[in-house]
């Protein structure tokens, strides 16, 4: 049984380090895979703690994915590099400040929209849209964006070239097109590429920016599913079997290693690609995700 476990994990890790990089939904992936191949680290603990796992093993797992983008970008990102001059380390303080600003209105609006939903209907809002059927209308309405904003900018590489070059407004402007991953199935690099396109900004430099949005999102939104889960388990008063740490730890090692090709993969594909294939490729596969519930 640990071992079948384990390899469930891999899959989960191999799925999540493609899709969290890929404007096609990690999460949403995560969720229709979770339909088919549920996790089962401790049985004997009953539905209430598999419930509880799920929603913290699914976005920790997002977190070692983000991890490669600070492997890779590193250099990049560090403004202690003794190999910098002042000016790039100032720069580099800069592009940091557009990314925190670009995460707060997802940060704001997630909080503040679950506790609210909590309040009203006793249950938080993964309890009410963490499903196949949001999932795969999400699929489907924003593959349909994908390709006509592809469309509308068809033969246009965009004004700006450089993450270096996104204005605060601008980075704010993505931040709030980055709120709209909240709903599964919507993919957080798809919406913030998304509204990056809309506003002038090329494929390569909207990937890039939204790969940086998301060290500061995952490593928010683990602290805080992390938080929930140890708080269930404290109030529960249940011993977390060490299956449940070596799943989640071997998920997260496959997604970061995974992760690391397909974001040398994706940075490749926009330079001479649209984005469109990825929006053909969400439409079929919310399709098929109806298709199949409707019929099962």
């Amino acid at each position: 049984m640990d071992v079948i476990e384990i390899i469930k994990a891999v899959f989960y890790g191999i799925l999540e380090g493609i899709t969290e990089w890929l404007p096609v939904s990690s999460t949403g992936h995560l969720i229709l895979l979770n339909e088919f191949l549920g996790l089962n680290v401790a049985p004997e603990l009953g539905s209430t703690f598999a419930d509880e796992y799920w929603k913290m093993f699914e976005v920790v797992i997002q977190l070692g994915a983000i991890l490669a983008v600070v492997v890779m970008f590193f250099g990049k990102l560090n403004p202690f590099s003794p190999s910098k001059n002042r000016a790039e380390k100032k720069s580099t303080w800069v592009l940091w400040a557009k990314v925190l600003v670009a995460s707060v209105p997802a940060a704001f609006i997630g909080i503040v929209l679950d506790k609210v939903i909590e309040k009203i209907s006793g249950k938080d809002i993964d309890g009410w849209i963490y499903n196949w059927q949001v999932v795969s209308v999400a699929l489907i309405v924003y593959g349909i964006l994908f390709i006509l904003i592809e469309k509308l900018h068809s033969g246009k590489q965009g004004d700006i070239e450089s993450v270096d070059d996104i204005s605060f407004s601008k980075a704010a402007v993505i931040g709030c097109f980055q709120a709209l991953s909240i709903v599964p199935g919507t993919s957080r690099s798809g919406s913030t590429i998304l509204g990056a396109r809309c506003i002038g900004i090329s494929r390569p430099a909207a990937a890039e920016f939204s790969f940086f949005m998301g060290i500061p999102a995952m490593f928010g939104a683990s602290l805080i599913k992390g938080y929930g889960f140890f708080d269930y388990v404290g109030e529960a008063n249940v011993s977390v079997p060490a299956l449940a740490w070596i799943v989640l730890a071997v998920a997260s090692l496959v997604a970061f290693l995974v992760s690391m090709a397909a974001i040398k993969f994706l940075m490749d594909f926009v330079k001479k690609h649209s984005f469109a294939p990825f929006g053909v490729y969400r439409i079929v596969l919310g399709a098929l995700v109806i298709l199949y519930f409707a019929l099962s």
